[in-house]
């Protein structure tokens, strides 16, 4: 890092943490060497600027990435200030779009300054972000995985994301101000947090209670607020703080893998692997012997495959599995990374014991559609594994953007198909019949047939 003041034309990116540190030392010397220096005001007032150093305050981003690139075009040493770490949901991102060559002095960024101040790992967590984008994706990541981290906005912070989580079992933790003298890191309930208001700029962590074992005394069911700011000692032990990150700068929504499984109860380990976008271990499309069931009343895995494939399930997407029976096909959107309800009408239905079996989080609403389906949230995907015309209807009501019926009496086609047409939906469909390997005397074999189930898929425009 010695040779970071003479490396030119490349971009200094450099962290300053909420309290107004600069990152590392050779900032100084990058500073003290550089003809441009562009940043907030705040960051530019935190840092020495060398007599006749030209500035950019930023604001629209820009005219800024004009100056720099002009910068760089002249050898012109040119310094970027930033929050917390400019490569996580930051500017590093806009820079190399923008074609600048970037070295990069991060500091501690507020996800793990918030992870910190709750004493709590996140190699396992998903993070992802609602500022300058649909807050919904974000919602959902908190609805499906057990530690989930958002980067908040105004008007998509812990109070508008806690009254998405209603009905979820979640604690929160907000921290506002992180660094600076009006810090605060406030333990909560999704129904006390959606009645508050927060100040911005605040991190929220979303944790099932599964993740904080043996610390419940940091986890109360009502809220409890503690300022480290005023303890310097032991916001020290905890960790250094980190401003909240800008995020508005065309990221996706998630860097974190869809297929999260929650620990078992006592584990302190979120997640076993570290995967962006990674497929479940076990796979899906599984045999019906790994899920309880009643009288073989089960989505046969033939079956399931295609079905789950046409929901298209994936980490900030809601699924409704209706009519779910053993919950097989939930599980498997929710092993792909989608939060998932389960609406089934018998309460004694195994789907919390497979759910808990495959470990994953799904929700679920005893009662029978369509009634059950009034007050639940707006589904990206709906499998409908039950029911009669109403309960179509009433899902094709509410406008998911796909929906997938399977059906086994064939004078229930025609009327599925020209009820979905009707709502606006462009419907494919096809018959699907297995025949399975089975032994015979002798060591013989045959192929036992499987009942024909017709499946069709309905779309939006």
């Amino acid at each position: 890092m010695a040779a970071v003041g003479r490396v030119t034309p490349t971009v200094l990116v450099a962290g300053i943490d909420a309290a107004g540190r600069p990152a590392h030392p050779a900032l100084a010397e990058a500073l003290a060497g550089a003809g441009l220096v562009v940043g907030a005001a705040r960051h530019l007032a935190a840092v020495p600027l060398p007599p006749g150093c030209a500035t950019v305050v930023l604001g629209p981003l820009a005219p800024a990435l004009d100056r720099l690139a002009a910068a760089v075009a002249a050898g012109t040493p040119a310094v970027v200030l930033a929050s917390g770490d400019p490569g996580f949901f930051g500017i590093v991102r806009r820079l190399r779009a923008a074609g600048l060559p970037v070295r990069v002095l991060p500091a501690v960024s507020s996800v793990a300054a918030a992870f910190a101040r709750a004493g709590l790992p996140w190699d396992g967590a998903a993070v992802v972000t609602a500022h300058g984008r649909d807050a919904r994706p974000a919602l959902n990541a908190c609805r499906a995985l057990p530690a989930v981290a958002v980067l908040t906005a105004p008007g998509a912070g812990a109070a508008e994301l806690a009254a998405g989580l209603a009905g979820w079992d979640r604690r929160l933790v907000v921290a506002e101000h992180l660094g600076t003298p009006d810090e605060r890191v406030t333990w909560t309930t999704p129904a006390e947090a959606a009645a508050r208001t927060w100040a911005d700029p605040h991190v929220m962590l979303s944790l099932a209670p599964e993740t904080v074992p043996g610390r419940v005394d940091l986890a109360p069911r009502s809220s409890s607020t503690v300022s480290t700011a005023r303890k310097p000692a032991e916001g020290a032990a905890r960790g250094l703080p980190g401003p909240p990150a800008a995020g508005a700068d065309g990221t996706r929504a998630g860097d974190r893998p869809a297929a999260a499984r929650p620990p078992t109860a006592g584990s302190d380990t979120m997640r076993a692997d570290d995967q962006p976008a990674a497929a479940p271990a076990g796979g899906w499309a599984l045999p019906e012997s790994d899920y309880a069931h009643r009288d073989s009343m089960i989505t046969k895995a033939e079956v399931r495959a295609l079905a789950v494939a046409r929901l298209r399930p994936r980490l900030g997407r809601l699924v409704w599995d209706v009519g779910a029976g053993s919950g097989s096909v939930g599980i498997e959107c929710a092993l792909l990374g989608a939060a998932v309800l389960a609406v089934e009408r018998d309460p004694d239905a195994p789907i919390r014991a497979n759910a808990a079996r495959h470990g994953v989080d799904v929700r679920v609403v005893t009662g029978a559609a369509p009634g059950a389906l009034a007050g639940l949230p707006d589904p990206d995907a709906v499998f409908v594994g039950g029911g009669g015309p109403d309960v179509l209807a009433a899902v094709a009501d509410r406008r998911p953007p796909r929906v997938v019926v399977t059906l086994a009496a064939l004078d229930r086609v025609a009327p599925a198909v020209h009820l979905l047409r009707a709502a606006g939906y462009a419907v494919d469909g096809c018959q699907l019949a297995a025949a399975r390997l089975a032994d015979l005397p002798g060591g013989s074999l045959r192929l036992a047939a499987t009942n024909p189930v017709v499946l069709l898929t309905g779309e939006l425009p």
